[in-house]
């Protein structure tokens, strides 16, 4: 007999949510939150206290199921030509079941794309810490690119969402945010080292830094065990090429800050 979610109406409601990229709600977002009473409220629990969470944990074991399966059939077959019906088969599951989770495949899709950008969010946020600044370039292009590379490999479904045809709107709206907001962001790196330069020097810069790593990208993942890290270390070889005349003798923004910063006696 199939698992329920916690109830048919949030469950309906999630499905509906994720379809339409609104967010989920609160009984349906994290496995035990919501046991029906709050836990400021000073209600007693009961045995029957326990139940919806049991459901919910349940239900939340199941949609990462659904996703992960969801995953390897977009990888496998591309968006286009997946259906619900192989997502249900690849997960183990009947359509019935899958149905009680999501309405349909782009609603799959827009939850599991949004986990994905999330995870690559944090991926990069963490390797272009203010910390791996202070490196030597080739260090800190070991300390930067690594992570990135391994998340693109680890999650293959990322490139199929985000660069596939028919993907849902959403999906590549806020990819489209995240691109953008990765390019500030290198581009506000660049500036630490080069104050000096003008705003569109630092853009072409930026531009071009971005560029080198997807077409390096699209290589590292066409390949796999030595060959891939092989095809790392050229792409680390090429942006070293491209930075080091660029950055030169400048100084790490950070050692630059703290420098300037005056001294406590």
């Amino acid at each position: 007999m199939p698992e329920e979610p916690t109830t048919p109406e949030t469950a309906a409601a999630a499905a509906t949510a994720a379809a339409k990229g609104a967010p989920r709600p609160a009984s349906t977002t994290r496995a035990g939150q919501d046991s029906g009473t709050s836990k400021d409220s000073g209600t007693a629990s009961t045995p029957g206290a326990a139940r919806p969470r049991r459901r919910q944990a349940r239900g939340e074991r199941r949609i990462a199921q659904l996703l992960e399966a969801a995953a390897n059939v977009f990888c496998s077959s591309g968006y286009t030509a997946a259906s619900t019906n192989a997502i249900a088969r690849e997960a183990g599951v009947s359509p019935g079941t899958l149905y009680q989770f999501f309405p349909n495949k782009e609603a799959i899709a827009v939850e599991l794309g949004g986990q994905l950008l999330d995870r690559w969010r944090e991926s990069h946020g963490a390797a272009l810490t203010a910390a791996n600044l202070d490196l030597p370039l080739d260090d800190l292009l070991d300390a930067v690119l690594d992570p990135l590379f391994e998340f693109n490999h680890e999650n293959p479904a990322f490139a199929v969402l985000m660069h596939g045809p028919d993907i849902p709107g959403q999906i590549t709206q806020e990819f489209n945010a995240l691109h953008e907001g990765l390019l500030t962001r290198i581009e506000e790196i660049v500036a630490g080292y080069l104050p000096e330069a003008p705003p569109a020097e630092l853009s072409r810069t930026a531009t071009t830094i971005f560029a080198i790593f997807k077409a390096g990208l699209d290589l590292v993942l066409a390949h796999e065990g030595e060959e891939r890290q092989a095809y790392i270390t050229e792409i680390k070889k090429v942006m070293f090429g491209y930075l080091n005349p660029i950055l030169g003798e400048a100084v790490p923004p950070t050692t630059e800050r703290r420098n300037a910063a005056p001294h406590s006696h």
